[in-house]
């Protein structure tokens, strides 16, 4: 039960003691710190139905209240606020718990799932860039937050690797090496193991392929013709296929580690090719596929729409598939083999109706329900300009570009803010990634997903204010005070199941009312998927250690039993923030 669950119980009681229905008894943090620390506006909400003055009711609720030693201070403020104070006996209490229970935070969901997560989506045979940036990032970071609260999660790539692309690929291959044994329709195999390209190679060739089916009939027909056959199974085509996929994770893989992002499948179109069959027979058996002018599709709308939903494309006219319909395949082979409670598809928002009409057919198809599909929209990282965010010539920046060119903005931060002083090159090497990958999480997590944001990286790499080097910093010297004080990290869970807390300053109650909100902000994001609630909650947490270690003595502290209860405070303040930039993907460096 989190701390205002608690609260909110204890504020029910009293409104049904005092005959009112419990519904408004609601408790949540206070908007007005400075008055008081929790707050309950439920006499207001009451006051309609009991027919009373909200202030009467109030008086009722806060007489029953005082008579709990849980309180320090119940008052009543307006015309029915309810203003409440923690005594620090509860705090303590309550802060010794959560020392002792090894974790950053308590609060677990009470209705685990079986949630996959799709996020990532880039396409085979071409560079990451910039706008594969924010999916990777969100989805990594929900994908550790379920986690974390108890959910069991996997993580899908849903790679873009089937398709005409695919096949101009092919020939575009075929009409520069067309000696290769994987055109040979005679050729037995087996096949190389090693490509015959790189992967400059492939970046080369994908958009030299593209226009040329632009510029050519001839040329697209050729490039629709071997993509047929790719699907249809033709082995030297596969095995070329087979190369684009080798070639193109290895680097995709590469670039996102050095993010922080990983995937437990790396799954993509292809894998849901043999399913498009069994999604096509259901909707005709069901009678829910219509021909039209030559095409199968699914009309999704309905009679209580406010805007126009247009069919799904089950099939073109041509009889080739849509991202509709391996989409539709994909949730079926899902379905089949991991049986999710939900899934979830971190996506560009701008794909909002591609996805309205793919659940709506889903869910009429009876593959799934259609409330056990969402679409984790998120707005896009623009330039100064307010577009999105393009290199100086106007083309989409390269994602390995985008990082280097983090990696060494960091490093001459780190030079400049003295941060680099004593460091040998491989430590200030990986420290400066540490900082640069901080900057470029945050900066992009710590923006509600639906909003756009722009990208300013001398602001993102600044080491104060709310950014991702100020709280690696932070966690940094907790770190360090527990070091000079001879608590080893070993060590610190020990001391903290010891330790008997002491609140004696305004410091520490604010810290410990902080490190007991970080239930709620779990609950909060993880339940409303915004990662950014758990950047807030890391700031203000980092701004309260920094209020508490600026005012108070904590490793010199002559009190023993005061000095052990703010090395406690320390340590649990680092576990916590760890814990949130770990969610975050943001890993903290030994020392800066």
């Amino acid at each position: 039960m989190t701390l205002t669950d608690f609260l909110s119980q204890r504020m029910a009681k009293a409104f049904e003691d005092a005959g009112f229905a419990p519904t408004y008894a609601v408790v949540r943090v206070s908007d007005r710190p400075d008055l008081c620390q929790f707050q309950c506006n439920g006499a207001l909400a009451t006051a309609k139905t009991a027919k009373q003055q909200p202030r009467k009711i109030a008086e009722t609720i806060v007489a029953d209240l005082e008579m709990h030693t849980e309180y320090s201070s119940v008052s009543i403020a307006g015309p029915g606020f309810i203003n409440i104070d923690l005594s620090d006996t509860l705090i303590v209490s309550r802060l010794s718990a959560l020392a002792k229970s090894g974790d950053m935070a308590e609060w677990k969901t009470p209705s685990a799932q079986m949630i996959l997560v799709d996020y990532g989506g880039p396409n085979i045979a071409k560079p990451l860039h910039v706008g594969h940036l924010r999916s990777a990032i969100i989805g990594e970071a929900l994908k550790n937050l379920l986690r974390l609260v108890g959910h069991s999660v996997i993580g899908d790539i849903h790679l873009g690797d089937w398709g005409l692309p695919m096949g101009q690929l092919i020939s575009e291959i075929e009409s520069e090496q067309p000696d290769l044994v994987y055109f040979d329709q005679n050729f037995t195999g087996p096949y190389p193991d090693d490509p015959p390209f790189t992967l400059a190679d492939l970046e080369r060739l994908y958009p030299q392929a593209s226009a040329a089916c632009k510029e050519s009939a001839k040329r697209a027909e050729i490039a629709k013709a071997a993509t047929t056959e790719l699907q249809n199974g033709r082995p030297g085509y596969r095995a070329l296929w087979r190369h684009f996929i080798d070639v193109s994770r290895a680097a995709i893989e590469r670039e996102y580690a050095d993010l922080g992002v990983s995937f437990d499948l790396w799954k993509g179109e292809s894998d849901a090719h043999p399913f498009i069959e069994n999604v096509s027979t259901i909707l005709r058996d069901k009678g829910l596929s219509v021909i039209d002018d030559g095409a199968e599709i699914v009309p999704v709308a309905r009679d209580d729409d406010t805007k126009e939903i247009p069919p799904l494309i089950l099939f073109k006219s041509d009889g080739s598939v849509l991202y509709g319909t391996t989409d539709l395949a994909t949730i079926f082979d899902r379905v089949q083999t991991h049986k999710p409670d939900s899934i979830l598809y971190v996506v560009d928002q701008r794909q909002s109706l591609h996805f309205e009409q793919v659940f709506r057919t889903a869910s009429s198809a009876g593959l799934i329900n259609e409330d056990q599909l969402e679409h984790i929209g998120f707005g896009t990282m623009n330039g100064k300009d307010g577009k999105p965010f393009k290199t100086r010539s106007g083309g989409v920046l390269k994602l390995r570009d985008l990082i280097d060119m983090v990696d060494e903005r960091a490093k001459e931060r780190l030079e400049e803010s003295g941060f680099a002083k004593g460091l040998n090159a491989d430590e200030a090497e990986t420290i400066a990634r540490k900082v640069g990958v901080s900057a470029l999480k945050f900066a992009d997590l710590s923006n509600p997903r639906t909003t756009d944001y722009i990208f300013d990286l001398d602001r993102f790499l600044a080491f104060e204010g709310k950014t991702g080097p100020y709280l690696l910093y932070a966690s940094v010297r907790i770190r360090s005070v527990l070091e000079k004080a001879g608590i080893a990290a070993d060590k610190q869970a020990s001391m903290l199941d010891d330790t008997v807390f002491q609140i004696s300053s305004p410091e520490e109650r604010e810290l410990s009312l902080k490190l007991l909100q970080c239930d709620d902000v779990l609950r909060s994001a993880s339940e409303k998927r915004l990662p950014h609630l758990l950047c807030e909650h890391a700031f203000s947490l980092a701004q309260a250690f920094s209020k508490f270690y600026a005012a108070q003595r904590i490793a010199d502290e002559e009190n023993a039993s005061l000095r052990q209860s703010r090395l406690a405070f320390a340590a649990l303040t680092g576990r916590q923030l760890e814990g949130l930039l770990g969610i975050l993907g943001i890993d903290v460096p030994e020392r800066m």
